[in-house]
């Protein structure tokens, strides 16, 4: 331990630059073809995987790190998040994730439609909850915009981005449009769910026709029109039939749809398989909260790999401050009969492949960039901790706004106030 932890303080006194490394002796979990392999060496120039094998021969002068046998993973998707567009959830200048342009107009007359919204542009890489997460062994989230009262359910575009401090973080080929269906959207649309679908059409028209009947702005009409022709767009749904509906419409319409929630998904898994679109869920979700989840089950996730159904994972609620917690959602979804290394997948190399990134994340494989996690112990346990974290080879800080506070309130206090001391 105590070689390992040198290891590490040399590796973070190396200049920014430094992108050479050979992680030796790992339980690497490639989340790819390979598997898991004992033993095994890990080396990375120019912040990509060169080499996977045992014993590997160390090119003079790179860094060397033993982990002793340590499990060693892609780094994690962290869910549909709100990471670097809020940062306390309880104060409305600091969250961007939200329009509500429509705040004193119905929502159904159109003024607070509005998919050209994109939240890329308010993300802030120096957001303390980035650093958090960061140390949780999470290197990429989706920035998701959300709906609420005077916005719409068409809720916006958000893209992949990578939580290594950039500005420019912003991952290419992974734009996706938001959009929030079912009962708890119906306020949206008029009450109905039925006038979702009646809005959706009419937004497509206006789209592909480049005018309209006030439903979309000219920039919206643009920037819906970019998905009909194999775009990306993730759909916030729980209900079976709603599912159904919205396989069918992406089908109709020439878009790739991403499911988002899908409590009921597993009920619909044969439909979901031959339209190969993914499942984001939380595995958690196993009770009726909702009439769009009377059929939630914790063997969701199990049910729909069986199926051949590719699943990944994210929280509903507070996705953005405990982001964290999606290691426990692929351990529950283990722990009811989805194999282990689908639940690690369903971290790393399932959302990779369902936002456009797997040519380069993902999984730890030759060509990849090393975003990479050493572990303590299994991470799909929650006690497990995240020993190291690297981006394209470059260790990252193991400290946060919590290491921060814990450290200065464990030490003894002196003459000022533990809140005046740095």
């Amino acid at each position: 331990m105590k070689r390992l932890l040198i290891a590490f303080t040399l590796a973070l006194a190396l200049p920014a630059a430094a992108q050479d490394l050979l992680v030796r002796n790992a339980t690497v979990h490639t989340a790819g073809a390979q598997g898991t392999l004992n033993n095994h060496d890990v080396l990375v120039q120019g912040g990509v995987v060169r080499a996977v094998g045992a014993n590997l021969a160390a090119p003079a002068g790179i860094t060397v790190v033993d982990a002793k046998g340590r499990p060693l993973t892609p780094g994690l998707f962290g869910g549909l998040t709100g990471l670097g567009i809020e940062e306390v959830s309880a104060e409305a200048a600091t969250v961007d994730a939200n329009l509500a342009l429509g705040a004193m107009v119905p929502a159904h007359e159109g003024s607070s439609w509005r998919p050209e919204f994109d939240v890329d542009v308010a993300y802030n890489p120096r957001s303390s909850v980035i650093g958090v997460s960061r140390v949780e062994g999470i290197t990429f989230t989706v920035l998701s915009p959300g709906s609420l009262p005077g916005g719409s359910f068409v809720a916006g575009q958000g893209s992949a981005v990578l939580l290594d401090g950039r500005f420019d973080a912003a991952l290419p080929g992974s734009r996706s449009l938001f959009v929030n269906l079912g009962g708890g959207a119906s306020p949206l649309s008029g009450g109905s769910r039925a006038g979702q679908w009646m809005l959706l059409e009419q937004a497509v028209a206006e789209a592909r026709s480049g005018s309209g009947d006030g439903l979309l702005t000219r920039a919206g009409r643009t920037a819906l029109a970019s998905y009909l022709a194999g775009g990306r767009v993730v759909f916030h749904v729980d209900r079976a039939a709603d599912i159904r509906q919205v396989l069918a419409f992406a089908r109709k319409h020439g878009m790739k749809p991403v499911i988002a929630g899908g409590s009921e998904a597993w009920m619909v898994a044969a439909e979901l398989k031959a339209a190969n679109a993914p499942v984001l869920l939380d595995a958690l979700a196993n009770l009726p909260s909702s009439f769009d989840a009377l059929g939630a089950t914790l063997e969701n996730a199990a049910r729909l790999h069986r199926a051949g159904v590719r699943v990944g994972f994210t929280q509903s609620g507070d996705a953005t401050h405990n982001a964290r917690k999606v290691r426990q959602l692929a351990g529950t979804a283990v722990a009811y009969g989805l194999p282990w290394e689908a639940g690690l997948a369903g971290l790393t190399s399932v959302p990779a492949q369902a936002f456009g990134l797997s040519a380069q994340r993902g999984r730890i494989e030759v060509g990849q960039v090393a975003d990479l996690v050493l572990w303590t112990g299994d991470p799909l346990e929650v006690n497990t901790l995240a020993e190291q974290v690297w981006f394209a080879g470059k260790p990252a800080s193991m400290r946060s706004r919590q290491t921060e506070l814990r450290d200065r309130y464990l030490a003894p206090e002196g003459a000022l106030p533990r809140a005046y001391t740095r």
